[in-house]
């Protein structure tokens, strides 16, 4: 039962990628055939064809290998200086810029010199462009809000897990206490376990995230603590004791290894699924946005260690980088997980989301192949062209990025060796989930 719950989370993510995939390219193709360019194909997946059907002057199909997809739009680049199209260079770096541009006037046919993508203005380029990605931002926050709103997430909350009896350094990492300790505030006023506390010091108490920054500011304070006590309202009384504590960063989330003196209650809370408004939403994504954004900045950093973890003895870091096999594999033990199926079903589409918001992030860079270097190419066209016109100089044109294609062929093959690293890693030493 297992192996075959394994077996299913895998196919879901599965699934999951493919939507993703072809959602992302109906962005460009919606688009691109909204501003009039000629779209021959739109596919999802690469390599061998098992299924193809043409619709009008498009080919619709699926290839063998799910790990991507495409539409090819006439005119990706325009004509050298002197028009032609398929002459080629001795040079490899001209070569390339050659073979990019004949590729970009293949299945050209009569009546196809006003409907090619060069020819769009830049505005309109950049929106077809961009429209993928976009599309992958949309799915990844539907989907978050389905989770956030719909299920509910796992959070800490305001009730009483457990009762410290004394005060304890968190940096000290122990559990047992000694003579010298005093007893922890909790302790001292009575609280009990399964205790939800209502209000603390007059201010009310929802959210586990409020209460503790309470307590946190409350240090050697007097302070009436709200309980609700099995259907009935307890008020308790307790000294905040000043301890040293975990350190928060400015969105709430804790610091491995670093700590601060702050006030001091002395329990655990419970943690429990908690729906969230919109507006929690809102900040929740925002959030993870910020930790994605941060994440991608950080990825050169982290590749000695991910190098480390694959061919090494280094063990993987929960925050490693982690393609498409680690995925899978995790969406796989989520669904082994002893939890009930809704949480199990949340957090395989969280997993989705996260991977549609790192889809988008990535292709926003301004580096060619990716959709983000042809946004990059448009602007900056539409710059030259603009300060020509204040200028009052000839117009310089469109720009030729096709000339950029050594740099593209450089990126694609960092690319493919640190998707080569990954992959490794996800099957030798995988992350694993708790």
């Amino acid at each position: 039962m297992t192996t075959l719950m394994f077996i299913l989370g895998i196919v879901v993510f599965a699934v999951g990628l493919l939507v993703s995939i072809a959602w992302h390219e109906l962005g460009h193709l919606s688009t691109a055939k909204l501003f009039g360019i000629r779209v021959p194909q739109y596919m999802v997946g690469f390599g061998p064809t098992i299924w193809s059907r043409r619709k009008g002057e498009t080919e619709y199909g699926i290839k063998a290998v799910p790990l991507g997809g495409y539409i090819r739009m006439i005119g990706m680049f325009p004509p050298d200086d002197a028009g032609r199209v398929s002459a080629r260079s001795t040079s490899p770096w001209r070569g390339m810029i050659e073979d990019a541009r004949s590729a970009a006037f293949e299945e050209l046919k009569e009546g196809d010199e006003t409907r090619m993508f060069y020819t769009r203005k830049p505005w309109k380029r950049v929106i077809v462009m961009f429209a993928g990605p976009f599309m992958n931002l949309v799915l990844a926050v539907a989907l978050f809000l389905t989770v956030l709103m719909g299920f509910g997430i796992q959070q800490q909350t305001t009730t009483v897990a457990s009762v410290s009896p004394c005060v304890i350094a968190q940096s000290e990492n122990r559990d047992t206490c000694k003579k010298s300790d005093p007893p922890s505030p909790a302790a001292a006023a009575g609280m009990k376990n399964g205790d939800r506390i209502v209000s603390f010091d007059g201010t009310p108490t929802k959210e586990w995230s409020t209460l503790s920054d309470l307590i946190r500011d409350s240090a050697g304070k007097e302070v009436a603590i709200v309980v609700d006590r099995k259907g009935q309202e307890v008020t308790l009384h307790a000294k905040i004791a000043t301890n040293q504590v975990a350190k928060k960063d400015s969105s709430g989330t804790y610091v491995q290894g670093q700590y601060v003196k702050a006030g001091f209650l002395g329990f655990s809370s419970a943690t429990g699924v908690v729906r969230q408004d919109l507006g929690q939403s809102v900040t929740w994504m925002t959030d993870r946005v910020g930790d994605a954004v941060d994440s991608l900045i950080a990825l050169p950093g982290k590749i000695p260690a991910l190098w480390n973890a694959a061919f090494g003895d280094g063990p993987r870091e929960p925050d490693s980088p982690m393609g498409i096999v680690g995925a899978a594999r995790v969406t796989g033990e989520i669904a082994t997980l002893d939890i009930p199926a809704s949480q199990q079903l949340a957090m395989a589409v969280f997993v989705v989301a996260g991977f549609n918001l790192s889809l988008f992030l990535f292709n926003m860079l301004p580096l060619l192949p990716l959709d983000g270097g042809h946004i990059a190419g448009a602007l900056w066209e539409s710059l030259r062209r603009a300060v020509a016109r204040v200028l009052r100089r000839p117009d310089p044109g469109p720009f030729d990025v096709a000339k950029l294609m050594p740099v593209a062929y450089v990126v694609a093959g960092i690319f493919v060796c640190f998707t080569i690293l990954v992959l490794i890693a996800d099957v030798v030493n995988p992350v694993k989930i708790s």
